[in-house]
């Protein structure tokens, strides 16, 4: 008796496309933040790939009965949408441009001192894996500390400015991105003991 075959998953291969411009696929571009840029990106690139999601009848498919008010409210709408994600990159952008990364020197003792990194993570830098990398690069204690005022630093023992500084500059392993030109370096010390009185 012959083997009866039942309908399966597809085996057919699918690549997807993916856009240049936000990243996602194409079919999702018209939920990203860019999505006009996504289209005439995508026109210039892929005709074939935009006729198949924008052409004239593909279009009217997707837009179906919807009214000539409703399609503006639409367009108006990803417009806006778009405006308003551009702008908040420009911001972020503008704030990744005036910050500093903080390399503080502070006294533990006459002669031990602790090094405080802080302003990481503001260039996308996770601080547990940079106090791991500067544990191992230094042989020395390295953790992730709250500061009063709010946030994270990284708090490593030793006197190590000045190696960070040149592994900034280096774009050393988990500090890639973090711009060795935006660094002010701070040196606190540690208040004196006020001095005994003499005894009577």
């Amino acid at each position: 008796m012959a083997a009866v075959s039942t309908a399966g998953p597809s085996t057919k291969l699918i690549v997807p496309h993916y856009c240049e411009v936000c990243s996602l696929p194409t079919e999702y571009c018209e939920f990203g933040p860019s999505f006009s840029k996504c289209k005439t990106w995508l026109e210039s690139e892929d005709k074939d790939e935009f006729d198949r999601l924008w052409g004239e009848g593909n279009l009217a498919a997707r837009i179906g009965t919807l009214s000539v008010e409703k399609q503006e409210k639409i367009e108006a709408d990803a417009v806006k949408a778009e405006k308003k994600a551009t702008k908040k990159a420009e911001a972020e952008a503008k704030k990744k441009g005036e910050t500093k990364i903080i390399i503080k020197r502070s006294e533990r003792t006459k002669r031990k001192h602790q090094t405080h990194v802080q302003n990481l993570e503001l260039f996308n830098i996770d601080l547990k894996k940079a106090a791991k990398f500067f544990a191992g690069k230094f042989a020395t204690g390295s953790s992730v500390s709250k500061i009063p005022g709010g946030g994270e630093e990284i708090v490593i023992q030793g006197d190590v400015g000045d190696d960070i500084v040149e592994m900034l500059k280096a774009q050393v392993g988990v500090l890639k991105g973090a711009p060795a030109d935006q660094v002010t370096r701070v040196e606190v010390k540690k208040k004196k003991a006020e001095e005994e009185e003499p005894a009577a």
